[in-house]
């Protein structure tokens, strides 16, 4: 409150990094969209290495995540996690009925890292970086210019920057995944999916902030709008 008895104006940030830190708070999402994204594979590897029954994994794991997105609808929350979840379950557990090997479950997870990977790096070399659309996601102006971050230089460098973190995820995911379904490992590659999902996710979070943290690049200023008189008054 200032002394007058009214809010204080948010301070507004200096830096690309303050700004980035800002955008990306407002995008990101909570543990609990976490536990429904790792529950439905607990669920199909604790079933699958109990009973070495497919359809009865694959089922169990859709049924918890319909579970999650029903409790979702009664309390009225948001359903982005959960649908995502109830998503990639169906498919996962489609791709293993469909093989009859259980660790085809994990494929779809393999193949659409190896997609972000690709399009991530491409993004990068595109100057379109990835996380630059999480910072455009935060910005309140982003019904009128969705691209505006691309108008600053500072804004492509530092999310290019960011971006990498990201290429460097999805190529720890591949490393570690890849050679677990070649084996078959079906209780390893629960235990890497689960472990390479929310904690990697976080330990990428935490050496952005660090990055965000250590730089101090400074915003461009916004190109002032030039008016013309005659056409206002007309």
């Amino acid at each position: 409150m200032s002394a007058a008895g009214t809010p204080a104006a948010p301070a507004t940030p200096e830096t690309v990094e303050a700004l980035i830190r800002h955008r990306l708070s407002t995008a990101l999402g909570g543990w609990r969209g976490s536990i429904e994204t790792a529950l439905p594979t607990v669920v199909f590897v604790a079933l699958w290495t109990w009973s070495q029954d497919i359809r009865l994994a694959a089922g169990a794991a859709m049924g918890i995540a319909l579970v999650l997105a029903v409790v979702r609808l009664a309390q009225k929350s948001s359903l982005t996690h959960v649908l995502g979840a109830v998503f990639a379950t169906g498919i996962a557990a489609f791709f293993a009925l469909r093989s009859g090997r259980a660790e085809a479950a994990f494929l779809p997870g393999i193949l659409t890292n190896a997609a972000y990977l690709v399009g991530t790096v491409f993004s990068i070399l595109a100057r379109w970086p990835a996380v630059g659309f999480l910072v455009g996601a935060g910005d309140p102006r982003a019904a009128e210019d969705p691209f505006g971050w691309r108008k600053d230089r500072g804004m492509v460098a530092v999310c290019s920057r960011l971006t990498w973190v990201l290429v460097g995820v999805y190529a720890i995911r591949l490393l570690i995944m890849v050679p677990l379904y070649l084996a078959a490992e079906v209780a390893w590659l629960g235990v890497a999916k689960i472990a390479l999902g929310w904690p990697l996710w976080v330990a990428s979070i935490a050496i952005m902030g660090w990055m965000l943290v250590a730089g101090h690049t400074p915003l461009e200023p916004e190109p002032e709008v030039v008016r013309d008189p005659e056409a206002e008054q007309a």
